[in-house]
């Protein structure tokens, strides 16, 4: 496979991709971020099902160059932001020419993820035991819902129904609200940073051992963890409420209306809460019965709430910011929309948001990845690929000639 021109981490890593959507996306993304070349295999003419995600879509109808957008929409901004940097081949897993290629795309790859239904891959002769004998020093993830035991191993799964069956629901929304959830594929996401963990894990291990490893994880198992000080409260038969902003073992730790928008103060232990209170000029605060310790405030939650914010609604939130985070030094914030958050300063300097050119809509923003290395390099620096771009090219690897190439194409191996 094709090394990567860099000094990044896993630059001599070929990762091949047989997942769809953000779980097993975002796992192979962040690889990709670390050199890794990602090759994702997708359905001929349909691809990931995150292409057709949408409304909005980006129309690339005068585009005439190799590969094409899954959608007749257009491009998908939300497939962009899950595949840069890899490498799209459309194969037919359903015919026998499909599944020798993905078998020879495995023989020379270091890492396999996939997120089918369990017994699935099995069934196609993609399973980690199809492949091991052949292959023992693969790195082999499988991602499922429930996982590949217990009752609900079968059931399918996505964000929304992990988010409340994880518990995440029931403690996110105002207190006299009904269960809400995240605004974002959380579930997703926690599940994709478990999987790239366990994959670089996995590929230590075989520096030690030269031995593979099968990767097995469910978004349920995934997202528990996560739950730190509300399991805690659990644990000792406190069962957590839905409590809006604040929090159940911190005060003040929440966001607090301003003359203009809204203001997150997270000063949870004393010294900070002593010189948030001179600060604000409500030093009486400090010695207030109700308020003088941290649990003294978590019990009066409510009174110190309306405290705070009869004080924070006096003036704008750009003027508590500079007063109390930028002159005092204590950790409050503004509460942004997404594109402030996509667009100030910090990101700006921080090169947090980037650009670059994809062949059908011109330039594009990547959200980067944030780890940064003293001596090795990090970043993407590819478009995500239009669908089946890198099919011939991928194929041609392998030692198929133009020939070959052109009667699976006929085949219906790969659209043409």
């Amino acid at each position: 496979m094709a090394a990567r021109d860099s000094s990044a981490i896993l630059e001599d890593v070929t990762v091949v991709d047989l997942t769809t959507f953000v779980t097993g996306g975002f796992a192979t993304l962040m690889l990709a971020n670390q050199g890794a070349d990602v090759i994702k295999i997708e359905r001929p003419e349909v691809g990931d099902d995150s292409r057709h995600s949408g409304p909005p879509f980006v129309g690339v109808s005068d585009y005439d160059g190799p590969g094409k957008p899954a959608s007749q929409h257009g491009e998908s901004p939300y497939f962009w932001t899950v595949n840069y940097d890899k490498r799209s081949v459309e194969l037919d897993l359903k015919t026998d020419e499909g599944l020798e290629i993905c078998r020879e795309l495995i023989a020379e790859a270091d890492v396999v993820v996939e997120n089918f239904r369990p017994g699935t891959a099995e069934r196609l002769g993609l399973g980690y035991d199809d492949l091991q004998d052949d292959h023992p020093e693969l790195v082999y993830c499988s991602i499922s819902a429930f996982g590949e035991s217990g009752p609900w191993s079968d059931r399918p799964g996505y964000d929304l129904l992990i988010q409340g069956m994880s518990g995440i629901m029931s403690v996110t929304g105002p207190d006299d609200g009904e269960p809400v959830k995240v605004g974002l594929p959380q579930t997703d996401l926690i599940t994709a940073m478990w999987a790239a963990f366990g994959i670089v894990n996995a590929l230590y291990r075989r520096e030690r051992t030269g031995e593979g490893e099968r990767v097995e994880l469910g978004m349920l198992d995934a997202t528990l963890p996560w739950l730190t000080k509300q399991a805690a409260k659990a644990f000792v038969g406190d069962e957590p409420d839905r409590m809006g902003t604040k929090d159940p073992v911190l005060a003040p730790y929440q966001s607090y209306p301003t003359a203009d928008g809204y203001l997150n103060v997270a000063c949870a232990n004393q010294k900070l809460w002593k010189q948030l209170c001179e600060e604000i000029e409500r030093p009486e605060l400090a010695t207030d019965p109700r308020f003088e310790t941290n649990a003294d405030r978590v019990e009066n939650m409510d009174a110190l709430e309306a405290e705070l914010s009869e004080t924070f609604a006096e003036r704008p939130t750009d003027e508590w910011v500079e007063r109390l985070a930028d002159e005092a030094g204590l950790p409050v914030g503004p509460v942004y929309d997404v594109t402030e958050a996509l667009e100030n300063e910090q990101v700006d300097a921080r090169n947090a948001v980037d650009s670059v050119t994809h062949p059908a809509a011109g330039e594009i923003p990547i959200l980067e990845h944030p780890l940064n290395f003293a001596a090795a390099e990090s970043g993407f620096d590819d478009a995500p690929p239009l669908l089946g771009e890198d099919t011939e090219d991928v194929i041609a690897e392998l030692g198929y000639t133009q020939s070959e190439i052109g009667d699976l194409r006929e085949k219906g191996v790969f659209s043409g």
